[in-house]
């Protein structure tokens, strides 16, 4: 594990605060998704950033409706901001299906017997600045899978609300959506041709 703190992560040690994120890695990454690190998840998101490896979930039903998560509160980056499913980094050895398989079940408690079709249906890099917080630099995946059992049990320490979404409206009517504040690996993602 890195142990390079950044100059935010010092300060919050001085108080005798340490950010979840400064004790975890992400996988840096060069524009052609090649792993070249590992490198301190706080640090990849700070300054100018680190460019890393990182997805985004659709979870769709059998009416072709997409989930919409809510970030909770207390997140750093684009907090109560709408997402798809889930996002999030895999770790060093983990493939996206797994990292994402993970997610769905600790964030909404989605387990593999709700689906069988997970899998990698779109790739691209972006850098967004979020406020005065942090950054994200990232070659995003995007996984879509389809539940045959919309069951679920939110984790409300990652998620704030939820909202199943008509896909094609959402995607031809993203103006009726603008009040929902939505994460910009989100935004991208919806407004290319993901579906296979």
């Amino acid at each position: 594990m890195s142990t390079t703190n950044s100059p935010e992560d010092s300060a919050a040690e001085a108080e005798g605060e340490v950010h979840k994120n400064a004790m975890q890695d992400v996988i840096a990454v060069d524009e052609d998704d090649n792993e070249l690190e590992l490198v301190n998840r706080l640090d990849a998101h700070m300054g100018d950033g680190i460019r890393h490896r990182a997805f985004t979930a659709l979870v769709f039903d059998e009416d072709d409706n997409i989930l919409l998560a809510q970030r909770a509160f207390d997140k750093r980056l684009w907090d109560t901001c709408w997402d798809g499913t889930v996002a999030s980094h895999p770790v060093e050895g983990q493939t996206q299906e797994e990292a994402t398989m993970e997610r769905l079940e600790e964030e909404l408690g989605i387990t593999p017997d709700q689906y069988d079709d997970l899998r990698v249906t779109d790739k691209f890099e972006y850098k967004r600045y979020y406020e005065n917080e942090g950054l994200e630099w990232e070659v995003c995946s995007v996984l879509k899978c389809t539940l045959q059992d919309t069951s679920l049990d939110v984790n409300e320490e990652e998620v704030a609300g939820l909202m199943w979404v008509p896909y094609e409206y959402l995607h031809e009517n993203p103006r009726f959506y603008r009040q929902l504040r939505l994460c910009p690996w989100f935004e991208i993602a919806m407004r290319r041709d993901f579906k296979q």
